[in-house]
C-alpha cells in the first residue's frame, strides 16, 4: 500500500453531515464527501493485509485496497476506472449501502475499519464533477434484442452491461419514472434523484430505451401506489425479443394482521413514502399520507422504518416512536466470533438521530379507534422463552397513535408479474433460478431470466447490482454462445 504505516497514523474519520435540527426542514442530501486531505488519510488506513476479506464482504466484488492505494496517491481518475469494473452504480452504493465490506475488513478486527464507503463516496463524486463519467456505446450491434422487465438497480445494471456488449436493449418500468425502490423508495434525503437521472441520460447514449409506465403482466399490479398507464403481456415480449429479463424489486409489504388493522391511518411504509417522493419530484398528489402534528407509530425496526422515522420529522411530526419485535442488540458486536461478517449489532441511524424513540421486544396486539380512525396501538412485551418470542405475563400497554406505518420488510416480488410469466417459484414466492451452474439465472421459461430482488427476494442495492451484472453475462453467452462481460 502507499503508505504501510498508515492504519497506525490515522483515525477513522465520519462524514460531515448537516445538524439534525436543520436538515429536517428539507429533503436534501445532508452528508458531504471527504476533501481531497481526509481522503488521502483514509485511504492511507488501508493495510497491506495480504488476503483482503474486503473484497468479498462486498457482493459486487469491489477491488477495495486498489482503488484505497489510487486514492492515497491521488490518482482520482483511475481510481474511478477501478471502481466502476465492478460496480455500475457506485453513487448509489457510496450513499445508501450499509458497507457490509468495512465488517470484513482486516482492521475492524481491533480498530475501527477503514471508511471503505466515504472513500468510495468521493471517488465517484469527484467523477461527476470532473466529467469522467462518460456513455461507454458499443462498437458492435449483434443484432440481438433484450427486454428488461423492472428499471431498478439490477435492471439498470443488466440493461447497461448488455447495452455495451452490443445488444438492443429496452427497459420497462411501471412506474412514471425509472428507478424501481431507488426511485420510489428510498427518501431523497438518503439519496437525490438527480443521481439516477444522470445514469438514464448515460444509458440512453448508449443505446439503452426506456419505457415507462408499462406494467408486464395480467392486468394492472395491486397493493401499494402504481402509476402504470398501459399493460403489456409477457408473451408478447417472449415473441418480440430475444431474451427477457424480470428483474422488479421485493414490493410485498409484510401486512399485520390483528383486530383494527383496516382502520384509516393503518399504512403500509412505502404508501407514506412513495407518495413523499413524487412530492419531491414536483407532482401533485391528492390526499398525501401527512404525519405533521401526528403521533407516529413505526412498527419495524429495519431501514425503511428509519425511513418512515426521518420522512416524519420532516413534516413535522408530534412523536415518533419506532418499535421492533426482537430484543435490543447489543451496542457492540463480539468481533472475535463475527468477523468478516456481518454483526448484529446497535446500529443508530441519522433519522434516529433527528428525534425517536425506539423500543425493542414489543408485539402489536390491536389497533383501536372511533369514527373509522386509529387512536391507539395496544402493545405488549415480549422475551425469549424456549427458543422463541413469547409475551411477558400482565405486560400489554398502549399508546397514542394517529398515524401507524408498517415498516415490516416485503415478503416478495409482485406476484402478478411471476404468475403472467409462468415461470416456477421458491418457497419464498421468488422466481427460481440458480446463480452456479449450467443454466444461472434462468428461470423455467424459455429464454426468460430473472435477477435482483424477483430472484433473491428483498436485498440490499449492492446484491441488485451484483445479480444484474451477473445476469447480463449469462444473458449474453445464451445470444452469442460466450460472453466477455465480467461475472
Amino acid at each position: 500500500m502507499g503508505k504501510v504505516t498508515g492504519f497506525m497514523e490515522y483515525h477513522r474519520l465520519k462524514e460531515a453531515s448537516e445538524a439534525p435540527e436543520l436538515r429536517k426542514k428539507h429533503y436534501k442530501e445532508f452528508v458531504l464527501h471527504l476533501n481531497a486531505e481526509q481522503a488521502n488519510e483514509q485511504a492511507a488506513r488501508c493495510m497491506d493485509c495480504g488476503i483482503p476479506f474486503c473484497n468479498n464482504g462486498c457482493p459486487v466484488n469491489n477491488i477495495i485496497p486498489d482503488w484505497n492505494d489510487l486514492v492515497y496517491r491521488g490518482n482520482y481518475k483511475e481510481a474511478l476506472d477501478v471502481l466502476h469494473s465492478t460496480n455500475n452504480f457506485p453513487e448509489f452504493t457510496g450513499r445508501i449501502c450499509p458497507a457490509p465490506c468495512e465488517s470484513a475488513c482486516t482492521l475492524g478486527i481491533n480498530d475501527d475499519p477503514v471508511g471503505i464507503k466515504s472513500i468510495e463516496h468521493v471517488i465517484i463524486d469527484k467523477g461527476w464533477e470532473n466529467g469522467w463519467v462518460r456513455p461507454m456505446p458499443a462498437a458492435f450491434k449483434t443484432g440481438k434484442t433484450v427486454a428488461v422487465v423492472g428499471g431498478g438497480p439490477a435492471g439498470l445494471a443488466a440493461a447497461q452491461q448488455l447495452a455495451r456488449a452490443g445488444h438492443d436493449v429496452t427497459v420497462f418500468e411501471k412506474n412514471d419514472r425509472v428507478g424501481g425502490l431507488l426511485r420510489y423508495g428510498i427518501p431523497d434525503f438518503k439519496m437525490e434523484k438527480f443521481h439516477i437521472d444522470l445514469r438514464v441520460e448515460q444509458m440512453k447514449d448508449e443505446g439503452v430505451v426506456f419505457r415507462t409506465g408499462v406494467f408486464v403482466g395480467d392486468g394492472f399490479p395491486e397493493k401499494i401506489t402504481n402509476w402504470a398507464k398501459e399493460t403489456i403481456s409477457p408473451d408478447l415480449l417472449k415473441q418480440d425479443f430475444d431474451a427477457v429479463i424480470i428483474s422488479g424489486g421485493a414490493e410485498q409489504p409484510r401486512d399485520l394482521p390483528v383486530p383494527g388493522r383496516e382502520l384509516d391511518g393503518v399504512h403500509y411504509a412505502l404508501e407514506f413514502l412513495q407518495v413523499q417522493n413524487k412530492v419531491n419530484a414536483g407532482d401533485i398528489v391528492k390526499d398525501q399520507i401527512m404525519a405533521t402534528k401526528k403521533h407516529v407509530v413505526v412498527i419495524g425496526g429495519g431501514d425503511t422504518g428509519s425511513d418512515c422515522v426521518g420522512t416524519s420529522n420532516r413534516h413535522g411530526a408530534a412523536t415518533v416512536t419506532q418499535f421492533e419485535l426482537m430484543p435490543q442488540p447489543p451496542e457492540v458486536e463480539n468481533k472475535p466470533m463475527v468477523w468478516p461478517y456481518w454483526p448484529t449489532k446497535l446500529r443508530t441511524s441519522s433519522s434516529h438521530e433527528e428525534g425517536c424513540e425506539r423500543d425493542w421486544a414489543v408485539g402489536t396486539k390491536r389497533f383501536e379507534g372511533s369514527n373509522g380512525k386509529v387512536e391507539k396501538l395496544i402493545a405488549v412485551r415480549l422475551e425469549w422463552k424456549d427458543g422463541k418470542m413469547v409475551e411477558v405475563p400482565g405486560s400489554e400497554f398502549e399508546m397514542k397513535a394517529d398515524l401507524v406505518l408498517l415498516a415490516m420488510g416485503f415478503v416478495s416480488p409482485v406476484q402478478q408479474v411471476l404468475d403472467a410469466f409462468g415461470v416456477d417459484k421458491d418457497a419464498r414466492g421468488n422466481a427460481k433460478a440458480t446463480t452456479d451452474g449450467e443454466g444461472c439465472y434462468r428461470t423455467s421459461v424459455d429464454k426468460v431470466f430473472a435477477a435482483g430482488d424477483m430472484r433473491r427476494g428483498q436485498s440490499l442495492v449492492v446484491w441488485a447490482i451484483r445479480e444484474g451484472r451477473q445476469c447480463a453475462r449469462e444473458v449474453d453467452a445464451f445470444l452469442m454462445g460466450q460472453s466477455l462481460l465480467p461475472r
